[in-house]
């Protein structure tokens, strides 16, 4: 993985975190391109250092395998990633990382963002009870957390956990799409319960964790000390739960622990990327200990609460990102709160590396392939197709002036997707969907926007035409 270096700039004019910003710009793409198990297992732990020249990027690895799989699966990927941010050739090598994190001479350590940093660079700052590890981010916290429509209840239920663990609301079970701060949620709970009782016994996994632990368990013969172990915790916090699916012994000891802990009154958050009746080849008494506390939706940012997340994540970057900036990438990036961090993430390193001022334009233009694809993709012809293969309706309907609930329901989801997935206006809608009136877009728009806060199944469903029409 060969570059050159930079040639338009010379050194001292080169931004001093030049580097930091490529790597970012990097892991983000790759954090949008690849499914996330491979993201968090290959790409997440990986470490970057800059020479002091800024001619290298040494990318730093666990262990001599996930070396070698990094360079046969990915480092064509990441080379074409770094070119194309960078704008300039660049050498990138792949290399062993130390047992401790040091700096070494010729090399500067390069800052990434919490969520993107192997473990052991963590550990320093992650809340610790008495010999107990927590595994908690100390970053995520409720005051971190940018409120809005779209998580304000599950915010509240997950506050009132928090402060009065093992009473309502348990278990908490939170479900949504990818990268709408779920995660964050619980990592809340746990920081905030060991602030307010910092002997307590606060853990947060995820669920493939609780699998792993179960088969060295299993493998080893040491049940009792397993069991020890997650039976004594004062706060389970477990993400993704959707990954016990066909896990026959994993789900019987979630089991005998959740029983064991509510049992003692200790406090369980679990999340999922569906309602509990929604889960697949998951043991039907699990499932209703799962809906048996609180279960509790969090939903894509609406439009005010993604321009207020830019800006708070930008000024925590040390920038103001200015309003009309927010706005514009907040409705040009509409899924979820990773993609706008990494939308951040890419207009602030081509601010810093070409030396302007943030703007629409230069918006634009750090974001042209994301803006691109998005034009390419999503077009109200495609939505109304695609809801009109998932609904068994004829694109016909979409058009007609029929008005039965099986032809009007669907029309009215087109209608709300089209608004929310494109840049068309209200009368261009209308238009489109056989010559109707804006009101009548409108209508659709705030009806199907009301439901989907109300009726999970509704959700669900929008969620799976979502995920479609993104590709």
């Amino acid at each position: 993985m060969t570059l050159g270096p930079p040639s338009s700039l010379p050194d001292a004019d080169l931004p001093s975190d030049w580097g930091s910003s490529l790597w970012q710009g990097c892991v983000e793409q790759l954090a949008q391109e690849l499914p996330e198990q491979q993201f968090n297992t290959w790409i997440k732990p990986l470490h970057a250092v800059a020479s002091n020249d800024l001619s290298k990027l040494t990318l730093l690895v666990g262990n001599r395998f996930k070396l070698d799989w990094i360079r046969a699966q990915y480092a064509t990927r990441i080379t074409a990633l770094v070119e194309q941010l960078n704008g300039h050739p660049i050498t990138i090598e792949l290399a062993l990382a130390p047992k401790e994190p040091v700096v070494k001479s010729g090399l500067s350590k390069i800052s990434v963002e919490s969520e993107i940093l192997p473990e052991r660079f963590q550990a320093a700052d992650e809340p610790m009870t008495t010999g107990f590890r927590s595994r908690l981010n100390s970053g995520l916290t409720f005051s971190s957390l940018v409120e809005g429509t779209a998580n304000r209840m599950a915010r509240a239920a997950a506050m009132h956990v928090a402060s009065m663990p093992g009473q309502l609301y348990n278990p908490l079970f939170i479900y949504g799409g990818v990268g709408l701060g779920k995660t964050h949620l619980m990592h809340a709970v746990g920081n905030k319960l060991l602030e307010d009782h910092p002997e307590a016994k606060v853990l947060y996994i995820h669920a493939e964790q609780f699998v792993s632990d179960v088969v060295k368990a299993y493998q080893r013969k040491t049940f009792d000390e397993f069991k020890a172990h997650y039976h004594s915790l004062d706060l389970l916090l477990i993400d993704d739960v959707q990954f016990f699916a066909n896990k026959e012994r994993t789900q019987e000891e979630f089991f005998n622990a959740f029983e064991a802990l509510l049992a003692k009154k200790s406090h369980i958050v679990m999340t999922s990327d569906t309602y509990p009746k929604g889960l697949n080849d998951i043991h039907e008494r699990l499932i209703s200990r799962f809906d048996s506390g609180l279960t509790v939706a969090i939903e894509p940012p609406e439009l005010e609460m993604r321009v207020a997340i830019l800006i708070s994540k930008a000024r925590s970057e040390g920038t103001e990102m200015p309003e009309e900036v927010a706005f514009f990438v907040a409705k040009n990036v509409r899924s979820n709160v990773r993609e706008l961090e990494g939308a951040l993430r890419k207009i602030l390193a081509y601010s810093r590396f070409n030396q302007k001022e943030i703007s629409i334009q230069l918006a634009r233009d750090a974001l042209r392939d994301l803006l691109s694809i998005q034009n390419r993709q999503i077009s109200v012809e495609n939505i109304q197709k695609t809801v009109a293969d998932y609904y068994k309706i004829k694109v016909a309907d979409m058009y007609s002036k029929k008005r039965p609930a099986s032809i009007a329901r669907p029309r009215q989801i087109a209608m709300y997707l089209a608004k929310e997935l494109t840049q068309k206006s209200l009368p261009e809608i209308g238009e489109l969907f056989g010559g109707r009136d804006h009101t009548t877009v409108l209508h659709a728009v705030r009806k199907i926007t009301a439901e989907r806060q109300q009726l999970s199944e509704l959700n669900q469903q929008l969620h799976v035409l979502e995920q479609t029409l993104k590709g």
